[in-house]
């Protein structure tokens, strides 16, 4: 799915109205029906609702749903907020058409000065003031009803998005003068600051409303956001040939662990294993043998020559797929051999965890990553590669964007939404996954199931998409039998099978 910048948005209504053809007042007419039915569904017409409506079509929005709310027996109350006497022609026509049918008993236009309702426990808010279009902080009036919005006890419907966020980039927004909504039905497809984490206290549960916008559009039209979803992943899957063996399904090698951290070794190298690659090599150093042989017997084993860190780099020709990072610290004799060993890759390579904390103490080095290279970083590793930059989630996934291109590399910032940053800009977001994999492991996993795939022959593009989605989706099943509180790195491992036979069905 296609996540749209605020003035595609824009541009997709346009095309809808023009070649459907459809009037901009019917089309909103659609919207809104859309909104009464999603509202309808959860409250009764015991429940009174205030409206909040702005001068543009947001406003007209929540004036056709407040129409159609008293038409079927609500308590509505309507507050039309025209300050500088000039509605956008739709929501004026929404205004009129109120007035006409006269199934509203309270309806209030502010030009001047605004006396506030009560709002209590028993109130819902429809809160329509402004949508996608917004492109800067309220301030004024506007803010001051915000606060005393967020300041009540009322629930809160907002529509499309909640007043005060805006679409994209909310970097230098001012929190305080955002609606904190119970609810956000927005329309057609989220947007993409409802992907960021920094914007999750604003939206509460997200309902999309199909408004049947033009699909010829939706197609053709390139957008530098999507979401992977099921079908897309299905579709990328390469079926094991009958007569395959562990020669031609590949042959990855694993760099991880220090001593004190065999288990990220461990957890990295079963998942790759659990990939389906054909063999897995894990370099890691002596003190480390004994829990590797007996906790992953599938693996061969290649002691460093240092009893408690990596220290030296190795030969890759033999292998498809190098991941290296779990775990290794930060010694300056293992950072030198990362840096070796990152220059001696011929083939692909995943770069994770203490490897790109390397990376980040020595930024001169990223000159050397390799084209292709697949950085797994997730806020914090973001950020110390950064300089330790952090001005909220847009600007990170911003700075991930342009380091992807610069180096020509990919990178997954890991979070919810997981972001994938292509070489040519695109980014690509995950759908699957929970807070339950919010656990020290987790990333370990999906560097070894993405070194597997890698291995298997998938393309690093196809490598990322398939792997964070599986990575993501075994976490969910894993969820269902075990609850968010109790899982661990190892439980996400062991239902990757199963996530692969649901792809598979």
């Amino acid at each position: 799915m296609k996540i749209f910048t605020g003035n595609q948005i824009h541009e997709l209504d346009k095309y809808t109205i023009e070649h459907e053809p459809i009037s901009s007042i019917d089309l909103m007419e659609r919207a809104s029906k859309a909104i009464y039915h999603a509202i309808s569904a959860e409250y009764d017409n015991r429940i009174s609702f205030v409206v909040f409506a702005g001068p543009g079509n947001n406003g007209g929005d929540a004036l056709a749903v407040s129409r159609m709310l008293a038409e079927n027996g609500y308590n509505v109350s309507v507050f039309l907020f025209n300050i500088h006497n000039h509605l956008s022609e739709e929501c004026a026509t929404n205004k009129q058409r109120i007035l006409d049918g006269k199934k509203i008993k309270k309806f209030t236009e502010i030009t001047v000065n605004f006396d506030p309702p009560t709002l209590d426990e028993n109130t819902v808010v429809i809160d329509g003031l402004f949508g996608s279009g917004l492109n800067k902080p309220l301030s004024g009036g506007f803010a001051s009803l915000v606060k005393y919005i967020n300041a009540s006890a009322c629930k809160v419907i907002s529509i499309d998005l909640p007043s005060g966020l805006m679409c994209e980039d909310n970097t230098y927004n001012i929190p305080t003068n955002i609606i904190k909504a119970n609810q956000t039905f927005t329309l057609q497809q989220k947007k993409l600051a409802m992907l960021l984490a920094d914007n999750q206290i604003f939206l509460g549960k997200i309902k999309v409303l199909d408004i049947r916008l033009s699909q010829e559009f939706i197609q053709n039209t390139d957008s530098p956001y999507q979401m992977v979803e099921e079908n897309d992943i299905r579709s990328l899957l390469h079926h094991r040939n009958d007569f395959a063996h562990k020669g031609n399904m590949g042959n990855a090698l694993i760099i991880a662990g220090s001593y004190g951290m065999a288990g990220a070794s461990v957890l990295a190298t079963k998942a790759c294993l659990r990939a389906g690659v054909g063999k897995v090599t894990a370099v890691t150093p002596r003190r480390n043998y004994e829990i590797m042989q007996i906790s992953v017997p599938e693996a061969v084993l290649q002691m460093d020559k240092d009893e408690l860190y990596f220290s030296e780099p190795i030969d890759t020709e033999k292998y498809n797929a190098v991941g290296i990072g779990p775990g290794l610290g930060s010694l300056e004799n293992t950072a030198i051999a990362l840096i070796a060993q990152i220059r001696r890759a011929t083939c692909p390579i995943v770069i994770d965890a203490d490897a790109l904390n390397i990376l980040a103490n020595h930024r001169a080095w990223m000159q050397q990553l390799p084209p292709g290279a697949i950085l797994t970083p997730h806020p914090k590793e973001m950020d110390r590669l950064n300089n330790g930059i952090n001005n909220g989630s847009y600007d990170r996934l911003r700075k991930a964007q342009e380091l992807a291109e610069h180096f020509q590399v990919y990178i997954i910032l890991k979070g919810h939404y997981s972001a994938l940053c292509l070489p040519d800009g695109h980014i690509f977001f995950n759908t699957t996954g929970n807070s339950g994999m919010a656990t020290a492991g987790s990333g370990d996993v999906l560097t070894g199931i993405i070194t597997g795939l890698l291995a298997k022959g998938y393309k690093q593009e196809e490598a990322c998409k398939l792997g964070m989605y599986l990575h993501g989706l075994a976490g969910d099943l894993a969820v269902k039998d075990l609850g968010k509180e109790s899982l661990i790195a190892s439980d996400i491992i062991k239902y990757l099978p199963q996530a692969f036979l649901r792809l598979e069905d």
